[in-house]
């Protein structure tokens, strides 16, 4: 139970951080992890989130 308990709690700070967000898009993209893909990443992720401004 307590196992349990850790690797739910590991997987929402996975998600919290994005680590998770980017494990998904290595897969969707079929590459490696490499420090040009990550920056190729966060521009994505990033530029999607802030494109989608919410008033209010």
């Amino acid at each position: 139970m307590l196992r349990r308990f850790w690797r739910n709690l590991w997987a929402i700070v996975r998600e919290l951080s994005d680590e998770s967000a980017y494990a998904r898009h290595l897969a969707h993209h079929g590459c490696t992890h490499s420090a040009r893909e990550y920056r190729r990443f966060q521009t994505e992720h990033y530029g999607r989130k802030y494109r989608r401004a919410r008033c209010c």
